[in-house]
């Protein structure tokens, strides 16, 4: 008797055992939320830490400052560098002062006053020659300096010349391209002062700060990264056997586990938390590696896909990490035609020949329909 009751009572374990179990069409995951990750923008050492991890920020507000004294010199430098540029570009736009004008002129009037100086040397030495009183090679040395000083002549007059016409038009432009580059760098550097100061992009939840005050994060490190979004949504790993039925837009049930239970009216329990409802907005093509919590049954061997599914504002105040099973809505739908018990078909040569067709409208063949086929149509026994 007592094998018997120990017989009966491990077969009603294992009736309950088996009802109990997880249905097939279930997809493990846990609940997420969108994360924003707030990179360095320069390796600076961290001054000031405003928010914690956990605080809920509103967009705009300040959640850390990095060291600004080096990138507020760099800007002033660039400032500096713009300023020189513009008076440059006034001086082009001016022109020559009159002051300049006048000195060249003077200019001038020296270079010619040498060269008639030297012509006058010249020909005095000409006339000596001819009369035996010079040698040729001071008379040629005197001929090569009046022509030297007619050069001088007009190279001081080229120069007025340049100065009465003013500035040429390509300087002018030079002059904006070099103030605009000096004004771009300026303004880089202003941007990137104001990057210093850490601030939330958008509302949200502080998730968590690698860096402790006093730390020189590297450039595009996470400073901080925060949860934003108005609802979660549950990052689930759908089974190869379920991927037909789960399409972008379709919807689904998502049952939290380990929150415990809520209790109604009167202390009464009420069940798990959920479920929730959720549309999907995601699955990947590409089977992805799938966790261990994941791995149940017969899905050791199978392949796995992420998808994630939106919830509805019901399920705001839920927090990220929550682990869930998710069930969707038409689950089932793409294989509603075939028996669960019909396994694989079987390969075909691809050599073979399909069957030939039976004509519409006729079943399988019967007694009747072979003695038809064999003496004309069958007409009822008639």
């Amino acid at each position: 008797m007592g094998s018997s009751f120990w017989y009966g009572f491990a077969l009603l374990v294992l009736f309950f055992g088996a009802s109990c179990s997880e249905p097939k069409d279930v997809a493990l995951g846990t609940l997420e939320w969108d994360r924003i990750a707030l990179p360095a923008p320069v390796a600076e050492k961290i001054v000031e830490i405003r928010v914690r991890e956990g605080q809920r920020v509103a967009q705009g507000q300040v959640l850390l400052q990095l060291d600004p004294q080096q990138t507020r010199a760099r800007l002033r430098s660039a400032e500096a560098a713009a300023a020189r540029q513009a008076a440059a570009l006034d001086e082009l736009n001016d022109g020559p002062r009159v002051e300049e004008i006048a000195r060249a002129r003077a200019e001038v009037e020296a270079a010619q006053a040498e060269a008639r100086d030297r012509l006058a040397d010249y020909r005095r030495l000409q006339e000596l020659g001819k009369k035996n009183y010079a040698s040729r090679s001071d008379i040629d040395a005197a001929q090569a300096s009046a022509e030297s000083a007619q050069a001088q002549v007009r190279v001081a007059q080229e120069q007025l010349l340049e100065l009465e016409r003013g500035t040429r038009v390509e300087d002018i432009e030079q002059g904006q391209a070099a103030l605009a580059e000096a004004r771009a760098q300026a303004q880089a550097q202003r941007v990137l002062l104001e990057k210093l100061t850490v601030r939330a992009p958008q509302p949200g939840v502080v998730d968590s700060i690698p860096f402790k005050l006093g730390d020189e994060a590297p450039v595009g490190g996470s400073l901080v990264i925060m949860l934003t979004g108005e609802t979660p949504y549950a990052r689930v790993y759908v089974p190869q056997r379920v991927r037909l039925d789960v399409q972008v837009g379709g919807g689904a049930q998502i049952h939290l586990e380990g929150l415990g239970k809520r209790r109604g009216e009167g202390g009464a329990p009420a069940g798990r938390v959920g479920p929730f409802s959720g549309k999907v907005r995601m699955v990947r093509n590409e089977p992805s590696f799938t966790p261990y919590y994941a791995l149940t049954g017969d899905d050791v061997t199978r392949l796995s896909y992420i998808a994630e599914i939106q919830l509805g504002e019901d399920a705001a105040h839920l927090p990220a990490g929550v682990p869930l099973k998710a069930t969707f809505l038409n689950a089932g739908v793409a294989t509603a035609g075939r028996s669960p018990d019909s396994g694989p078909q079987p390969l075909r040569d691809p050599g073979d020949r399909d069957p030939p067709q039976q004509p519409a409208g006729r079943g399988t063949h019967s007694d009747s329909d072979q003695h038809a086929d064999e003496y004309g149509p069958y007409d009822g026994g008639k």
